[in-house]
């Protein structure tokens, strides 16, 4: 499901910066629970929220939703 596998991005990338998801919910000005929802695919984000997301991690929506790898080549399904 693509929402499973963006929230999976989600969730590694808020890891890799070392964020709380209390902190990282507030800096999207949603709640927790919504948050952890869309870490667990059961939500899928907006496109504003993605946007959000792409720039306070510092790369392209894209490479959020996992449709072009770091070196900006198009990855498979």
């Amino acid at each position: 499901m693509e929402a499973s596998r963006i929230g999976r991005r989600i969730r590694a990338f808020r890891k890799l910066k070392n964020i709380k998801q209390t902190d990282f919910s507030k800096e999207l000005g949603i709640s927790v629970s919504v948050f952890g929802q869309i870490e667990r695919g059961e939500r899928s984000a907006s496109a504003e929220q993605l946007q959000h997301m792409a720039t306070f991690f510092q790369i392209d929506v894209a490479e959020l939703m996992g449709t072009v790898s770091s070196t900006g080549k198009e990855e498979e399904s």
